[in-house]
């Protein structure tokens, strides 16, 4: 049975050992990891539902991938190392924006919003995966990659090593790597960044693998020794239950389309940044990070 285990099974199961390892090291103090048995317990159920939903929902992603795929521009082959390679790169451009308008976009950001939910970082963080991305439309985005030509074997793949190579820097294990890899690659200190709800923190450092993204795009954020990431939310949710943990803010979002006076709020409400308000003065990720901008300048 051993030898018949897929991909995806031997990956799960090196994500548990390397998780153990880490707790393990973290409650001797042998390196910094904190983890809280709710906590890890309630990222588990969440990786759980990812994989049952991921696995409901396999059959209208495939179709999708598939029908783009008959339109597509060329035939790139699957055995050339020079295909992979642009693939890579495409693939990590594509994740960027998936991500970016995962925080940009209420509407994503309530399948997104949940790997975000826990106050503490580390390998569990990782695997907090949501139940509603599949079907709020987050595979769209590669679509492009079929109808350029690339097989969908080919882009499940390289998508499933992208996600693997992210697992490792959700970890406050390490603290920096050489200045060259820092520069090139996403690493656990940036990824801190991404993670943290400090103002000056918010909505940086979006990249998968590549953090050239990022640096071009402008929202490159270092990680300060002087200001360390505060992990959560803007409003914390302070619970373990797998299902408010997954649908939260979708039940939000219904709240506030019920209050909504005209189709704009309605459309501000589902399609606009988290935390938009009519007025615009919502706690937005902008209107936060320009507020913590204005009380520097006025120190």
């Amino acid at each position: 049975m051993i030898g018949r285990l897929s991909t995806h099974d031997w990956l799960g199961f090196l994500r548990i050992v390397v998780m153990a390892v880490e707790a393990t090291l973290g409650y001797f103090g042998l390196i910094r990891a904190r983890y809280r048995l709710w906590d890890t317990l309630a990222s588990v159920a969440m990786r759980l539902g990812n994989i049952a939903s991921n696995t409901l929902m396999a059959a209208v992603v495939a179709a999708g991938m598939l029908a783009a795929y008959r339109y597509r521009l060329f035939d790139i082959p699957q055995s050339e190392p020079w295909a992979w390679a642009i693939l890579f790169v495409c693939d990590d451009f594509t994740y960027y924006w998936f991500h970016r308008i995962s925080h940009q976009c209420r509407f994503w950001w309530a399948a997104h919003v949940n790997h975000h939910s826990s106050r503490e970082y580390n390998l569990s963080t990782a695997v907090r995966q949501p139940w509603t991305g599949v079907m709020a439309g987050t595979w769209v985005p590669w679509i492009w990659l079929a109808l350029l030509g690339f097989h969908p074997v080919m882009i499940g793949a390289m998508t499933t090593a992208n996600l693997f190579y992210q697992f490792w820097i959700h970890t406050e294990a390490v603290r920096r790597l050489p200045r060259w890899y820092e520069y090139l690659f996403n690493t656990p200190s940036h990824h801190r960044v991404h993670h943290a709800s400090n103002p000056r923190y918010l909505d940086r450092n979006y990249a998968g693998v590549l953090m050239v993204w990022d640096r071009l795009f402008g929202t490159f954020e270092a990680e300060r020794d002087d200001e360390p990431p505060e992990y959560g939310i803007i409003k914390n949710i302070s619970t373990f239950n797998p299902l408010r943990i997954a649908f939260h803010e979708w039940a939000a979002i219904g709240r506030d389309l019920v209050a909504a006076r005209s189709w704009r709020q309605a459309l501000g409400v589902v399609f606009g940044p988290p935390g938009w308000q009519p007025n615009g003065t919502g706690p937005t990720a902008k209107n936060l990070r320009a507020a913590w901008a204005a009380t520097r300048l006025a120190a």
